[in-house]
């Protein structure tokens, strides 16, 4: 999971795939965490990915660095707790313009039996599990 977490900050953004219905959704992420023995993300419960999630929790991640990229795929778990929430705005400072730990908004899920494979064409792929 350090390996995940080392990869994804080196990144700085990767794409985070949902489901709506039988389309797929991508967007754009930065915000990754260990916490507790867990790898988070956050998102806005006003966002329409919030919502994907609550319908089906599957989700997979891709990210690009240094000539490798990482696929992440597992189940994204809520943490309604609010130790979690002001861990994740502590490691990005700059989301409290727009997040507080209280405001009913600020979201946190971490990842439950994921599979992340990292590849390269130089090198064969590597797949870790948590």
């Amino acid at each position: 999971m350090e390996k995940v977490y080392a990869f994804l900050k080196q990144a700085g953004t990767y794409y985070l795939a949902t489901a709506q219905g039988d389309q797929p959704r991508v967007r754009p992420f930065g915000t990754v965490l260990l916490f507790e023995g867990r790898l988070y993300i956050q998102t806005g419960r006003k966002k329409a990915v919030s919502r994907q999630l609550a319908q089906n929790p599957k989700a997979e991640l891709c990210a690009f660095a240094d000539g490798k990229w990482l696929r992440l795929s597992g189940t994204l778990v809520e943490d309604d707790r609010r130790e979690a929430r002001v861990a994740m705005l502590d490691a990005y400072p700059e989301l409290r313009a727009m997040y507080d730990p209280d405001d009913g908004n600020t979201q946190v899920l971490y990842w439950k039996d994921a599979a992340a494979t990292f590849s390269s064409f130089t090198a064969p792929p590597e797949t870790v599990t948590f």
